[in-house]
Formats: C-alpha cells, sequence, structure tokens
C-alpha cells in the first residue's frame, strides 16, 4: 500500500502529465491553424502575382498588336503581319483571365468591367484596319487609321491597367506582411511547441524511470518474500501437519477416554431401570394392602420422577455416544491414507443419486444430473462421502409446499473441476452460511437427525484432497453447494 504522501505525489505526477499532454495537443492545433493561415496568405500572394500576370500578358498583346498594325500599314511586311497575328488573338482571352482573377475584388472587378469595352473597341479596329489591308485597301486602311484615336484610345487602356495594377501592388504588399507575419506566428508557435514536446518527454522519460526503478526494486523484494514465503510456507505446512496428528490423536484418545465413563454411567443406568422397576412394583404391592402407608410423595418420586430422571440420563448417553462415534470417524478419516483412482464422476453421482432414490421419492423430490461431468483422480470414498453427504442432505432439509429439485453439476476451468449441489429447500440464512461447516453447529429448524458432523466432515474431506466447499444460499429459496477439487490428487496439491 502507498502512504498518503506517495498517493498525492502520484496524483500531481499525473496531473502534469496530462496536463502537458493537454497542452502539447492544443500546441499542435495551433501550430496546424497557423500552417493553414500561413498556407492562405501564401496563395493571396500568388493570387497577387496572377493578376499582376494577367494585367501585364493584356497590355503586352495590346501593344505588340497595335504596334505591328501600324507598322504593317506604313510597310506591308510578312513579319509585322506574322507579329499581329501570333499577339492580336492573346487580346480577349487575357481580359477574360484578368476578369476572372480580380472576381474576388468587387472594386477590381468594376474596373476591369469598365476596361473591357474599351478593349474590345480598339481591337475591332485594329482587325478592321488589318481586314482592309489584307485586301489590298491600303488607303482606306490608312484613312481610317489616321482618323482614329488610337493612340489615346492604347494610353487610356494603359492608364486603367496602371491604376488596376498599383492596387495589386497594395494589396501584394499587405499580403506579403500578413504572409510573414503568418510565418512567423507560425516559427514561434513551432518553437514553443517543441520545448513543450522536449518537457513533456522528459518528463514522461523520468516518469517511466522512475517507476521502473520501482518496479525493479517491487520485484526483487517481492523475490525475496516469495523465497522467504516457500520456506514459511513449508515451515507451517509441516507444523499444520504436526498439529493436525496431534488433534487426530486427541480426538481418538478423548473419545476413548469419554467411552468409559459413558459406558459406566450407560451401565448403572441399565442398574437404576432395574431397580425402578423393583421399586415401582413394590409400590404397588405396598399400595395394594396398605395404602395408608405411601403417600403422594413416593407414589409420585417412584411413578414419575425417577422414570423421568432415568429417561433424561438415558437419552443424553445416547446422544453421548453418537457424538463419541462421530469424533471416532473424523478421527479414522484423519488417519486413513488416500488411494487416489480415475473416477467417472457422470456414473459416481448418479450411483449416489440411485441409492438416495427411496429417501428422495419419501420427500418428494428428484435428482437432476447435468452431463458430462469432468472425471477425477482422487480417492473414491472421500468423494463419495463429499457428494453423499450434500446429495443427502438438499433432500432432507426441503421446502414444503413444494417438490424438491435437486441439480448437480460439474465444469472444469484449468486443472480444477468445479461441481455444484443446487437445490430449491429451506435455505440458509447468511449468518450461518459459515457456521454450518463447524463442527456441532447445525442451522435452522432442528427437525432431522443429526449431531452436526457431516459438513464438517465434509469441509475437511475437500481440504484434505486439496479442495474447498463454500456455499450460496437464500432462505425460503434453496442453496448451492460448490465444492472445488483439483482434477487430480496429489500430496503437494492438497497442501496448497
Amino acid at each position: 500500500m502507498f502512504s498518503q504522501n506517495e498517493q498525492q505525489f502520484n496524483r500531481w505526477m499525473l496531473v502534469g502529465l496530462i496536463s502537458g499532454f493537454i497542452l502539447l495537443i492544443a500546441g499542435f492545433a495551433l501550430v496546424a491553424a497557423g500552417l493553414r493561415n500561413s498556407n492562405e496568405s501564401a496563395r493571396l500572394v500568388r493570387h497577387t502575382f496572377e493578376v499582376k500576370d494577367a494585367i501585364g500578358d493584356l497590355t503586352v498583346a495590346l501593344e505588340r498588336s497595335e504596334a505591328a498594325r501600324r507598322g504593317y500599314l506604313i510597310e506591308p511586311d510578312p513579319y509585322r503581319r506574322q507579329v499581329y497575328e501570333e499577339w492580336a488573338p492573346q487580346i480577349v482571352p487575357s481580359l477574360n483571365r484578368l476578369e476572372e482573377l480580380v472576381s474576388d475584388s468587387p472594386a477590381q472587378s468594376e474596373s476591369v468591367r469598365r476596361l473591357r469595352p474599351i478593349v474590345v473597341k480598339e481591337l475591332a479596329e485594329i482587325e478592321r484596319s488589318m481586314d482592309l489591308a489584307t485586301s489590298g485597301d491600303f488607303a482606306t486602311a490608312r484613312a481610317e487609321f489616321s482618323g482614329s484615336p488610337g493612340l489615346s484610345t492604347l494610353q487610356l487602356i494603359r492608364d486603367r491597367a496602371r491604376r488596376i495594377n498599383a492596387v495589386e501592388e497594395g494589396l501584394l504588399r499587405e499580403r506579403q506582411d500578413a504572409a510573414r507575419n503568418q510565418q512567423n506566428f507560425v516559427q514561434l508557435l513551432l518553437l514553443l511547441t517543441g520545448t513543450l514536446l522536449a518537457g513533456v518527454a522528459a518528463f514522461t522519460f523520468w516518469l517511466v524511470r522512475k517507476f521502473t526503478r520501482e518496479l525493479l526494486d517491487s520485484q526483487k523484494r517481492l523475490h525475496r518474500l516469495n523465497t522467504d514465503l516457500e520456506g514459511a510456507v513449508k515451515e507451517r505446512t509441516a507444523d499444520l501437519q504436526r498439529a493436525n496428528d496431534e488433534i487426530q490423536r486427541f480426538a481418538y484418545i478423548v473419545s476413548h477416554d469419554l467411552r468409559s465413563p459413558l459406558v459406566n454411567v450407560m451401565g448403572f443406568t441399565s442398574e437404576m431401570e432395574r431397580a425402578d422397576k423393583i421399586v415401582a412394583d413394590f409400590v404397588t404391592v405396598v399400595e395394594d394392602k396398605q395404602p395408608e402407608l405411601v403417600s403422594d410423595e413416593v407414589r409420585f418420586a417412584a411413578r414419575e420422577d425417577l422414570p423421568e430422571a432415568i429417561g433424561f440420563i438415558r437419552s443424553s448417553t445416547r446422544k453421548m455416544d453418537r457424538l463419541i462415534n462421530a469424533i471416532l470417524d473424523l478421527s479414522r478419516q484423519g488417519r486413513r491414507v488416500l488411494t487416489p483412482e480415475m473416477l467417472p464422476m457422470d456414473r459416481l453421482i448418479g450411483d449416489i443419486a440411485a441409492n438416495l432414490e427411496v429417501l428422495a421419492a419419501e420427500r418428494d423430490a428428484r435428482f437432476i444430473i447435468e452431463e458430462p461431468m469432468p472425471s477425477l483422480r482422487h480417492d473414491r470414498l472421500a468423494v463419495e462421502q463429499i457428494f453423499s453427504n450434500l446429495m443427502e442432505n438438499a433432500t432432507k432439509y426441503l421446502q414444503s409446499g413444494r417438490q424438491g429439485v435437486i441439480m448437480v453439476r460439474g465444469r472444469r476451468e484449468g486443472s480444477r473441476a468445479i461441481f455444484e449441489v443446487e437445490d430449491n429447500g429451506r435455505g440458509i440464512a447468511p449468518e450461518d452460511h459459515e457456521r454450518i461447516f463447524e463442527l456441532f453447529r447445525r442451522s435452522g429448524q432442528q427437525d432431522q437427525q443429526g449431531e452436526g458432523i457431516g459438513l464438517a466432515n465434509v469441509r475437511a474431506l475437500a481440504y484434505r484432497l486439496g479442495g474447498t466447499i463454500t456455499v450460496r444460499s437464500v432462505l425460503s429459496e434453496g442453496s448451492t453447494f460448490v465444492v472445488d477439487l483439483p482434477v487430480e490428487f496429489s500430496e503437494e496439491g492438497k497442501d496448497q
């Protein structure tokens, strides 16, 4: 058992360890959230660069197309025509991509929406000029180009593109600052979590090492105790065996010493019975011839007091004789050499039930034997005495008003066999569950013959076979006697 200080210390250690792991989990959760925020900030930065790239692609495509048109109108050159055909088709896709990228910003979306018609108009003028020039109508194409506000429109597009780009530049700075702050925060969280993890790991290592050391010390102490215990058990077993032998010899001697005066008492009681008969006959003769000589006191003493006293003496001596015989039986059982043999318990229990069939029929009872039962290798007489006593008691102590049912079952658990003798009889009061196994102790209504020896003998036999016997019982509902025996008897097993 731990002392109060050790228990309190262990509780605080457990609280500290749990708190450390909770903080560690919270730290990992914060790091995960920080990483998500950092990834989002990085995504926004990438998004800003994509918007800037889209603006650049639009303006470059538009300016290259305009330059190719202007040069082609001045001097038709296949290279300029090739440049136009390369860049003009990229203007609308670049505008569409830009519009899609700024859809998350209402202000930027509005700016791009206003830019679209200007770009579309400028693209239409470029395409018309190139179509006229391609068809050979350079004069009309050059005239329309000279009269169109191409440069001013292109400048307007540049200005609006720069304003959109400037807004993105501002967003870029904000998002880069946010990404750096978020990155610094995540790094700080990682540092704190790493420190906490190292602390929890160090504390856990110290705790495991402490308990491992205590466990090894406990194992060493337990080994020493077991070593000492084995010696103590052997010594105690030898002492118990010597004490048991002494008790057996004492019981045998006492029973013999008691029987000698008891025989004398029984003999003198017989003499007193004969004398009582003579006295009674004499009083009858005197009463017939000279009744005045026989007083009521003499008459009552001769015919009532003396026979009653002799009857009490006779009853007591008979009871004493039965007790002495029971003690002698116990003494003989303790000295008897046990001879183990294979016992098919199904057949043995069945034979006992058959022998009790007449008694069971008289008491309106029946036996139920659940098969199969585990076989034993034990002394036949001892096992028969155990189960005969239990089954006979179950047949005797039934509950009036209902048919008696005595059920016997058995099962094997490892190297042990567990048997149960269950009845629906009178039951036993809780305070008597152990007392009924004591010598000369009985429980409940004493309306059956017996000296209180049977269950004491059963428990002694069970102990001698290396087993135990216990009882579960409820008054007026029934009792279940549980016999736990080793499957195979051994001299070593009986001392365990």
